[in-house]
């Protein structure tokens, strides 16, 4: 018969090994770097913009805590489909990552057809932030608070004009869920680009335009034109003394854009968790949030999950907008 105290020692060893050898391979996966080489962000639109801006601030202060190089490559085009398809059909190893905005959720119900399905060909990581519109009117208007523009609307349907860049846009669309949720009907002018709109506004063209408020920051200031409301729920951390729309009468109205970083679906989950982690330190720095908030953009980052919801939910909320705009899909 075999002598088990003999084996025993024997068996321990080999456990021992065996443990310290799972040890070793677990923290080796726990120290495997990322990034091992220059990481793109595919913005989809042209420099300068705040989208733009707000993508080189975060790439900075990636490549600073992560260790690596972050870069943005602008890919502008119509809806953001060619960006949005150059990653989608990138490797999913952390080195391409897409910078996706609520136009991303318009872009579902805008376009017939599209190259990808952003809930299905991209994993979540963050938001970078978000920000309002706001509703301004010509320095000389009689018009002091949205509130008096209405009571125009009711009295007038259909004559009055209010400025918006490209149609299907979320200025745009902004202007068709505010005629719906305020039950009034006006003109809405479409123009190519926001300076072409403030020009038209200041010349007496339009009653009302809507953009965002780094657009119009410095002719607010010059007085040249005049702030009545912001879109979201709750007043603009950049514009606290501008009322929201609600303030002003019109019940539920609730427009926030927002930026988030997203990878090609199959991104390995621990670069997703440690772009994550390195988000949320970074734009809880006073720096980050001081200079993206001059730009009209709150900072924040969220999980992968609330960004993930924040995008189904505005799928859902600008395809109601856009059915009954009657606007022609693309």
């Amino acid at each position: 018969m075999t002598d088990l105290r003999f084996h025993r020692p024997f068996a321990r060893l080999l456990a021992a090994l065996f443990i310290t050898l799972v040890t070793l391979q677990t923290a080796a996966r726990a120290e495997t770097k990322y990034p091992t080489k220059a990481v793109r962000i595919v913005v989809p639109f042209a420099a300068g913009g705040i989208a733009d801006i707000t993508a080189r601030v975060v790439a900075e202060r990636l490549g600073a805590r992560l260790g690596g190089r972050f870069y943005v490559e602008n890919q502008p085009g119509a809806g953001g489909i060619a960006a949005a398809r150059s990653v989608a059909s990138a490797a999913p190893d952390g080195s391409t990552l897409a910078l996706l905005t609520n136009g991303t959720a318009i872009s579902v119900s805008l376009f017939k057809q599209l190259p990808f399905d952003p809930l299905r060909d991209f994993e979540p990581i963050s938001s970078l932030g978000y920000f309002d519109f706001v509703f301004a009117t010509g320095a000389d208007s009689a018009f002091k608070t949205l509130a008096d523009f209405i009571k125009a609307a009711k009295a007038k349907p259909g004559t009055l004009n209010v400025g918006t860049i490209n149609v299907g846009s979320t200025q745009n669309l902004s202007a068709e869920l505010f005629k719906t949720a305020a039950g009034i009907d006006f003109q809405i002018v479409p123009f190519r680009g926001t300076p072409e709109v403030l020009v038209s506004l200041m010349q007496g063209n339009l009653a009302l335009m809507i953009d965002g408020y780094s657009s119009m920051k410095g002719n607010l200031a010059d007085n040249k034109i005049r702030a009545l409301a912001s879109s979201g729920a709750k007043r603009s951390a950049s514009a606290p003394d501008i009322p929201t729309v609600q303030e002003s009468g019109v019940a539920d109205y609730d427009v926030v854009s927002w930026n988030a970083l997203f990878a090609p679906a199959g991104t390995p989950p621990e670069i997703v968790a440690a772009l994550n982690g390195a988000l949320r330190d970074i734009l809880a720095e006073p720096e980050v949030k001081t200079r993206l908030l001059e730009l009209g953009i709150e900072a924040r980052a969220s999980s992968p999950e609330e960004i993930e919801g924040r995008l189904k939910s505005d799928i859902d909320k600008w395809r109601t907008v856009i059915e009954k705009s009657g606007i022609e899909r693309q």
